[in-house]
């Protein structure tokens, strides 16, 4: 390892702090056992850098009161930035005491309490000028898939021609997010701009091909396609590639789809996660009444 500007936290951890390589080898492998994604590992191990640099020894050297006082000087920092900055020293060092069997120093750490934000919705007029605003036919395609199907981010990307199945209708999703696979219906309006452009482009093995030929498209391309066309609209609402996810979700729960459905097409782990559209949903409600009134299909006299 060398010296210099370009050294990581991590790296600059590993070198500065007796044991650190230790405590990187072991996240690693807890993080692989657990079969959790790389970017937790990256995000836990630099929290945990940050405070190995700060006090120039290990998590489990450093006294309670020590810690407190770092965690209280990163929650009075004035922003966002700064406050999931603290959420996520807090959750790397609750990770980190819990695999070195320090349960009592993983609970003593601050309780976290989620803020609670409504996702933002775009209406159907605003989701068709979106849609329309990108002048390249295969921007205006991964667009209206992300929507039409629900897509994550890097569930786009990943996307193969041999994933989406014309004839049945449908787009297989592989080992996405928990690692899980699944299967969203393909609609027949998008069948056909999907068509449009794979004979315009003929994609060989991505669906969505990036600036290399035959290599993927990046998570940085298709911001800036998002960004570019949110940029040619009227739309006053904050909007990201996750609205349009959102804005499916919404839109199914509006049109009656029930919600266990739709957490599996969304492939969330947890209906709790789902039930967040319920509060943004504009969906009719019946007039309220007795179940007493449908249990019996005529009206009888007690006798």
């Amino acid at each position: 390892m060398t010296h210099g500007h370009n050294l990581t936290i991590i790296e600059k951890a590993i070198y500065s702090v007796k044991g650190f390589a230790k405590v990187y080898h072991l996240l690693k492998e807890q993080i692989v056992l657990n079969n959790q994604s790389y970017s937790t590992l990256s995000n836990y191990l630099r929290q945990i850098a940050l405070v190995c640099l700060y006090f120039m020894k290990l998590p489990e050297e450093i006294d309670t009161n020590e810690i407190n006082r770092y965690l209280v000087e990163l929650a009075l920092k004035p922003g966002a930035p700064s406050r999931s900055f603290f959420k996520h020293t807090v959750y790397g060092l609750r990770y980190y005491y819990r695999c070195v069997g320090m349960e009592d120093r993983a609970v003593g750490l601050p309780s976290l309490k989620h803020d609670f934000k409504l996702p933002v919705i775009l209406n159907r007029a605003e989701l068709r000028e979106l849609f329309k605003a990108p002048a390249s036919l295969k921007h205006r395609v991964v667009l209206t898939l992300i929507y039409s199907a629900g897509l994550r981010c890097r569930e786009v990307i990943n996307l193969k021609l041999a994933d989406v199945d014309f004839e049945r209708k449908t787009i297989h999703i592989h080992r996405s997010k928990y690692k899980k696979d699944r299967i969203v219906p393909l609609s027949p309006y998008m069948m056909k701009g999907l068509k449009k452009y794979i004979d315009a482009d003929k994609p060989k093995v991505w669906l969505f091909n990036g600036i290399v030929p035959e290599s993927q498209y990046s998570v940085k391309g298709l911001s800036w396609i998002i960004r570019n066309a949110y940029a040619k609209t009227s739309i006053q609402k904050p909007v990201s590639l996750h609205t349009l996810r959102h804005s499916y979700a919404t839109h199914l729960l509006e049109e009656g789809v029930n919600i266990v459905s739709i957490k599996n097409l969304l492939g969330h782990s947890s209906i709790a996660t789902t039930m967040v559209y319920l509060h943004v949903a504009q969906c009719p409600v019946e007039g309220v009444h007795s179940p007493l009134n449908t249990l019996y299909p005529q009206l009888r006299q007690w006798g």
